[in-house]
């Protein structure tokens, strides 16, 4: 077939910044094809996150993006699929000192240029702001980074010129427990829930829960992944929050912090709640002072190992008061168990732990497939104690609201309480849901005659 020959109105409408992206979206979507930065020395193969083609996009876009997440998450690995060279500042003595004399020494190299643990260097963030600027070209740099600076670091700003790109760890669909059958953004679209019998069990769902998204622990015997989410939190209790921003923080005091959140996780708990429950054993070491429980939030929030779930507020029918208080979440399941030292064995002799955990678990990958979608995840409560777990709401002003059951036995009492929360909603001014769902543990994936599907976890997918 010949090759058409483009009009002069298309021509003159191609300005040189759109040939400019053009060729990076081409040279990067051609990755797969070319070797990574530096091939696993055990050669295990990269797993694709759903985050990939989000990175192609905006680096085809601006001039540099900042891969925010907690570490171990898979960021560097990421960034290295579009790399063509890097710094590793967390372990490059010499690039460090380079910059201590002279920051642009180290922005000249192939791009995208990764900058590895940028804020270490935080010294960085205005020199490659102005390289961006002077270059006038997208696709220079890639940021990643474990920690947020403090705001004066980037008080000037990269608005237009730096976007940043939210990582966490692995969904269910990207470790290969999921098939992805359902589609959230299908959902959120309209399209109606279809999938065969779910063949997780609840052991491994207990499993799946306890080892969590790490990239890391695919390699590990479950034993071991287990052992290595508890030496990750314990790293994070004796150095990882003094380190941050060279203040001394009480390991025990953070341990303490760490076990109450895990206690608490999936609820609205309240400053006031938490620090009740940092109490030692029997109360014998007492309680944190409030100061101290609200700085170790924010340091812990600052790494991104706390990630909590805002409130929606929709306009509604009725005089309900809608309350505000956002719930509190690990970014994966698997630390909240690691701070109560869980066993998948004892979350199976306790449903409601593991109910609480199964949730967090939907949550984070939730929040995965909904960064796909550019939409965000909220929860609902209101005063008359009608609460949904989950609310999926895109830019556009679509929405779906979801129900996390571990049993089966729940879904009939989860459809109603979505219908009527879905009555209360003024959809003339909301709009009307795009789905109401009840995620489970397994089963089949259906739209019942009700209008609500059902959605077994291992089939959903973005």
């Amino acid at each position: 077939m010949a090759r058409r020959t483009p009009t002069r109105r298309e021509i003159r409408c191609e300005t040189p910044s759109e040939r400019i992206a053009k060729r990076l979206v081409r040279a990067l979507l051609s990755v797969e094809c070319q070797p990574p930065l530096h091939p696993n020395p055990f050669g295990v193969p990269y797993r694709p996150r759903i985050v990939d083609s989000e990175l192609v996009t905006r680096l085809a876009a601006t001039g540099a993006v900042v891969i925010e997440g907690p570490k171990g998450c898979g960021k560097t690995a990421t960034a290295r699929q579009v790399a063509r060279s890097e710094v590793l500042l967390d372990v490059d003595d010499n690039a460090r000192r380079a910059i201590a004399i002279d920051p642009r020494l180290v922005l000249d190299g192939p791009v995208p240029r990764l900058f590895d643990e940028w804020q270490v260097e935080p010294a960085l963030w205005n020199h490659l702001r102005r390289a961006v600027d002077d270059r006038q070209q997208p696709g220079q740099f890639i940021l990643t980074g474990s920690a947020a600076p403090t705001d004066d670091i980037t008080r000037h700003t990269g608005a237009a010129r730096i976007t940043r790109l939210r990582m966490r760890p692995m969904s269910l669909f990207e470790t290969g427990h999921a098939t992805g059958e359902i589609s959230l953004s299908a959902l959120l679209k309209g399209e109606a829930a279809r999938s065969p019998e779910s063949t997780l069990s609840i052991i491994e769902l207990a499993t799946l829960v306890v080892i969590g998204g790490w990239p890391g622990n695919l390699t590990r015997t479950n034993a071991q992944a287990t052992q290595a989410t508890r030496d990750y939190l314990e790293e994070i209790r004796r150095v990882d929050l003094s380190r941050l921003d060279r203040t001394t923080r009480d390991p025990g005091k953070v341990g303490r912090l760490l076990r109450a959140l895990g206690r608490r996780v999936a609820t609205e708990a309240s400053l006031a709640t938490l620090t009740v429950d940092t109490a030692g054993v029997a109360g014998t070491d007492g309680e944190l002072a409030r100061d101290t429980v609200r700085d170790y939030l924010t340091a812990l929030e600052r790494i991104m190992i706390i990630e909590d779930q805002p409130a929606w507020a929709p306009h509604l029918r009725s005089r309900s008061r809608i309350r505000s208080a956002a719930k509190r979440y690990f970014v994966d399941p698997s630390l909240a168990a690691a701070a109560l030292r869980a066993t998948p064995e004892r979350l199976l002799a306790d449903l409601n732990l593991l109910g609480l955990l199964f949730e967090s678990l939907v949550v984070r990958d939730l929040r995965v497939y909904a960064q796909a979608s550019d939409a965000t995840v909220l929860h609902y409560r209101d005063n008359t104690g009608l609460e949904v777990d989950a609310i999926v709401e895109v830019a556009d002003g679509r929405w779906a609201a979801f129900e996390v059951k571990l049993g089966q036995g729940q879904v009939d009492d989860a459809a109603a309480s979505l219908r009527t929360f879905a009555s209360r909603v003024d959809t003339a001014k909301c709009g009307a849901p795009a789905a109401l769902g009840v995620i489970t543990a397994a089963g089949y994936g259906y739209l019942r005659p009700d209008g609500v599907h059902v959605i077994p976890i291992a089939a959903l997918g973005p």
